[in-house]
């Protein structure tokens, strides 16, 4: 992988140069899935029930596949290998372990562990009893991460005073002890612990193996489990992931869009607290009862290595790793692997042919979806350089980039934009495309825009820069508000502002993402007012310890003042404009090993 502080940011892009979906290249795409429409046609009976009071949940859904195809394989390492119904076995064990630790419907477990087939059985578990899972980014340090467990207490039933579980591998328990208990109380209990505890139920009863009986009598608009995301604005947030969007999920994107068969294993390298992981990859091989493969952790230069070893016929990216799969040099794994199809979102139009040439890739089903949106796009019918295709009321509207929010004209009323030109894209709300929004009402209303094109409606505000293609298809452009994102992660630059302010020798900071050649997203760039005793080596040091990696800034721009604004976001959209190269007399520092040094 390359040195990423080594290159040189670009210029805003500034508009959109969106590949268009011709009549002719529909007609082609769907002769081409022609032998796929009956597997397609057996999900729009699932995708038309929005009856949040129907009996659904995942763990009812897992059940169903594990008694239909037992011995077929559901998780598997490049060592071993576990079928539907040992899969099934062991999460009944460990949701009756959970039981005798007092978890109950409605309950918030959280889960911190990197990735493995546990990961899994424990949010299965989890979801069996009506519980939700709550699925935290080990990733976060000190205080980000006591505010999410924060905000999990705030959402448990039990209330917020009350302790949460947490369900984690050894290489996360360490974290755990720096939780501050004012945010929250928890208490460990190690996937070793619970193999342990289920063993010592089924010496006892061995009846821990059945199902449990309450799986069945849960609603498909409960929540399922809560996934953190910056949004566009402030400190992580969880969004409420609800039975009811992950069978969406299932029918509409893994069912109709990736279309897995029944002998097709699916790579997954990417974290299980992220949606592509824990939403697209398992659903897709949940519905076609195929295997997923789970990779501890992507390596680029060993990526095509574990997907041979794990005879992979599929795999879920973002649009970083396909870039960092062509960085590598050749190698004569390129072509020797069985993968026939990817799916993921964020591979970008200019390396979108180069990807599929050179490594062999027949389709490539990319997306366009988010934690607390009620909308999403897929590449259903086989186009190029496209988010994707959806059935759902959306709109494309003029935004204001300062605010992120759209532009009314003079009757109050949104202003949509011309096909082809980047505007805000909004979901409409409605029974068919509901919104579960995040685990604080309060937050989940700052996305809603009512009374867009008349009295009385409502949208969801994705905040995100998308362009149309034709025949409803969208290109993804940029994001808006105040996070960017980079690394496949979206960065809070309200969080990271906070870090480098709490840093001796910052008197205060904007932070903005500014575009780099050869990488996709953003990668973070501060513009900070220092004091005379400013130490770049203790501030790279100080930002490490307080932000994830992928939020530390890679480049500092050290300016005599910032305009006193109420919230900065005039001074970044100037910043953000002026980038890398319009830094005029100012020092620039880039982040290495050492700490920062001056460009």
């Amino acid at each position: 992988m390359s040195n990423t502080a080594a290159l040189a940011p670009t210029a805003d892009a500034g508009q959109s140069s969106a590949h268009r979906i011709t009549l002719s290249s529909m007609i082609r795409g769907i002769w081409e899935m022609r032998h796929d429409l009956p597997m397609i046609a057996r999900q729009l009976p699932v995708m038309a029930n929005h009856n949040p009071d129907r009996k659904w949940t995942i763990g009812f859904a897992f059940e169903k596949a594990a008694a239909a195809h037992p011995e077929r394989p559901f998780l598997r390492t490049a060592e071993a290998s576990w079928t539907y119904g040992e899969c099934n076995r062991r999460a009944n064990r460990w949701s009756a372990v959970l039981t005798s630790q007092g978890v109950r419907r409605g309950d918030v477990v959280a889960i911190s562990a990197h990735n493995s087939p546990e990961v899994v059985i424990a949010m299965l578990a989890v979801v069996k009893l009506g519980a939700v899972a709550g699925i935290v980014n080990y990733n976060q340090p000190g205080d980000a991460l006591s505010h999410s467990f924060g905000l999990l207490a705030g959402a448990n039933q039990a209330g917020a005073a009350a302790t949460i579980l947490v369900l984690h591998d050894d290489d996360t328990a360490a974290g755990l002890a720096g939780i501050d208990p004012e945010s929250a109380k928890v208490t460990g209990l190690s996937f070793a612990e619970l193999d342990t505890a289920a063993d010592d139920l089924v010496a006892r009863d061995g009846m821990v193996n059945a199902n449990p009986a309450i799986t069945r009598t849960l609603t498909a608009g409960s929540p399922a489990y809560y996934i953190f995301t910056s949004g566009t604005t402030g400190w992580p947030k969880a969004s409420i992931m609800s039975h009811s969007r992950w069978q969406a999920a299932m029918a509409g994107i893994g069912g109709a869009g990736i279309r897995l068969r029944a002998d097709d294993t699916m790579y997954v390298a990417l974290p299980f607290y992220h949606n592509n992981a824990l939403t697209i990859s398992i659903s897709a091989a949940l519905t076609a009862g195929a295997c997923l493969a789970i990779g501890k952790k992507f390596s680029a230069s060993r990526f095509w290595d574990d997907v041979i070893a794990n005879d992979a016929t599929a795999f879920c990216y973002i649009g970083e790793l396909c870039r960092y799969l062509l960085a590598q040099p050749p190698k004569s794994t390129d072509r020797a692997h069985r993968v026939r199809l990817v799916a993921g979102n964020g591979l970008r139009p200019e390396i979108w042919d180069e990807f599929a040439r050179r490594f062999g890739i027949s389709r490539i089903v990319e997306l366009y979806a988010a934690s607390e949106s009620n909308i999403g796009f897929i590449n259903i019918f086989g186009q190029s350089k496209t988010a994707g295709f959806c059935p759902l009321q959306y709109s494309v509207v003029k935004a204001d980039e300062e605010t992120g929010q759209p532009v009314r004209d003079s009757r109050g009323r949104v202003i949509k934009v011309p096909k082809g030109t980047p505007g805000l894209l909004l979901g409409q709300i409605n029974d068919r495309a509901r919104i579960d929004g995040y685990t604080d009402p309060k937050a989940t209303e700052t996305k809603i825009v009512r009374d867009a094109f008349k009295a009385g409606d409502a949208y969801f505000n994705t905040g995100d820069l998308v362009a149309e293609q034709g025949f409803r298809h969208i290109a993804f452009v940029d994001r808006l508000g105040d996070t960017f994102r980079w690394k496949g992660e979206n960065v809070a630059t309200t969080e990271v502002e906070a870090a480098l302010n709490a840093v001796p020798g910052i008197s205060a900071s904007v932070v903005y993402g500014v575009e780099v050649a050869g990488a996709d997203g953003r990668a973070g760039m501060a513009a900070i007012v220092v004091d005379d005793d400013f130490d770049p080596v203790g501030l790279a040091a100080a930002a490490r310890e307080r932000l994830p990696h992928y939020a530390v800034p890679l480049y500092l721009r050290v300016v005599a003042e910032l305009a006193h604004t109420s919230t900065f976001k005039n001074v970044r959209t100037e910043l953000r404009k002026q980038g890398y190269r319009a830094a005029g007399d100012d020092q620039i520092f880039t982040l290495a090993d050492g700490g920062y040094v001056r460009a």
